[in-house]
């Protein structure tokens, strides 16, 4: 078999696909590793059923379940004593390393696996079932922690879809909001004053610049929770002063938009400089290419490095949203209805802190694996090929895989905006 065969692996290997293969192949740690499931399963078969076990009828095939397990965590003990007394030579002698052995060790491990899913189901899953039918049909609040917590989260189901429906649109419009704001940071901060600048030009390049560094240093030298209840108390005042009542102001000037202005200020500092370490990452002589053929600062930077930057930058940038998914807990401290609000809610209605703040932590664990996985195909959508040098001042050649590289170019008519791909080394 060729190289190449055996990187890419066999079509018969293909067809099956990576679980596929996975399960049809002999691993060396198969009793190891199936000997730790088979210890759940019997942990699991020692658990006290719950109302709905459907084994529980059946005790006679739990039982031989449970004995199988024990059997092959005996016969994995074996094994391993076998590997230790034979450490140098076992593969050569030892009778569980002979290839019909893998082969049987592998079938049998698919009968561990099943009995171990099989009780995890009866003991795990139909007992969490049972825990929420008692919890959703109890009239008061329950004892244990598990049917307390799924009680409060089931009886206070508004307050916390309210929650997290606030928790989403924060970070969904404070992301989008932020990102758009970053480029126009980002490009001041970038700035450099060119020979046929003007002194009025030199004068805003310098003074956007030094605004885009101080404004990154103070937002993030400074406490998101500080800076919500110094956004919000700042524009109740300015509203304040323009002779506006207090539910005038509210009306306008809500803990939401205060929410919202917060997490949107507070991310585009920190997008601000994903752009800029993407940007500044994108090879200089383009820039320089680009500028000899006559290109200004704006349509080197906007045609050829800005691709780029943001290409570079793009899975950095969709990690603030789950960043801010997480962050948006500390706006409850102006008020804002978002999770953490109702999360602290529904604790003062019951007195009960831990089961509510643990569901909170499930609840934010959900959201940021969801948008963590929604982003992650995003960014397989987005791989486009960046922009690369210019060679000529009608046509700027992409380059795909590493900024500035040669792996793939893609001519560009810069005029008309129409690409023509060409294969490349």
């Amino acid at each position: 078999m060729s190289t190449a065969q055996g990187a890419e692996g066999t079509p018969k290997e293909k067809g099956r696909g990576r679980l596929g293969s996975f399960l049809l192949k002999d691993h060396r740690y198969v009793l190891l590793g199936t000997s730790v499931v088979a210890v759940l399963g019997m942990w699991l078969s020692m658990q006290p059923r719950s109302s709905l076990s459907f084994l529980a009828p059946v005790y006679a095939l739990e039982v031989v379940m449970y004995y199988v397990l024990l059997a092959w965590v005996i016969v994995s003990a074996v094994a391993l004593v076998t590997k230790l007394a034979k450490w140098r030579d076992y593969a050569q002698t030892s009778p569980f390393a002979k290839p019909a052995a893998r082969r049987a060790e592998r079938r049998c491990s698919y009968v561990v696996w099943l009995f171990s899913a099989v009780l995890f189901v009866d003991r795990a899953v139909m007992g969490f079932v049972s825990v929420v039918q008692g919890a959703v049909a109890s009239n008061s609040n329950p004892k244990d922690f598990l049917s307390a917590m799924v009680y409060m989260v089931y009886k206070g189901r508004g307050i916390f879809a309210r929650g997290i429906a606030t928790t989403i649109e924060l970070a969904v419009f404070g992301t989008v909001i932020a990102f758009f704001l970053a480029l126009l940071l980002v490009f001041l901060r970038l700035q450099r004053v060119d020979r046929p600048d003007n002194d009025f030009v030199r004068f805003l390049k310098v003074v956007g610049c030094g605004f885009a560094k101080v404004y990154s240093a103070v937002v993030r030298g400074t406490p998101m929770m500080v800076q919500s209840l110094i956004i919000y108390f700042a524009g109740f005042a300015v509203l304040s002063g323009s002779g506006m009542s207090t539910n005038e102001i509210r009306a306008v000037w809500s803990t939401f938009v205060a929410g919202l202005v917060t997490i949107s200020l507070n991310s585009t500092a920190y997008m601000m400089e994903v752009l800029r370490g993407g940007i500044e990452a994108v090879d200089p002589g383009q820039t320089e290419a680009a500028r000899s053929l006559g290109l200004s600062q704006w349509q080197a930077m906007s045609k050829v490095v800005f691709p780029q930057g943001i290409k570079n930058s793009i899975p950095a940038l969709s990690n603030e949203l789950v960043i801010n998914i997480k962050d948006s807990s500390v706006l409850s401290v102006i008020g804002v209805f978002d999770l953490m609000f109702a999360t602290t809610t529904v604790a003062g209605i019951y007195y009960r802190q831990l089961e509510t703040y643990v569901a909170a932590a499930v609840c934010y664990l959900i959201l940021t694996m969801i948008a963590s996985k929604l982003l992650s195909m995003l960014a397989v959508r987005l791989d486009a090929p960046a922009m690369g040098p210019a060679l000529s001042s009608s046509e700027v050649k992409v380059t795909t895989g590493v900024a500035g590289s040669a792996s793939q170019t893609i001519k560009t008519e810069i005029e008309s905006g129409q690409t023509q791909h060409r294969g490349g080394m």
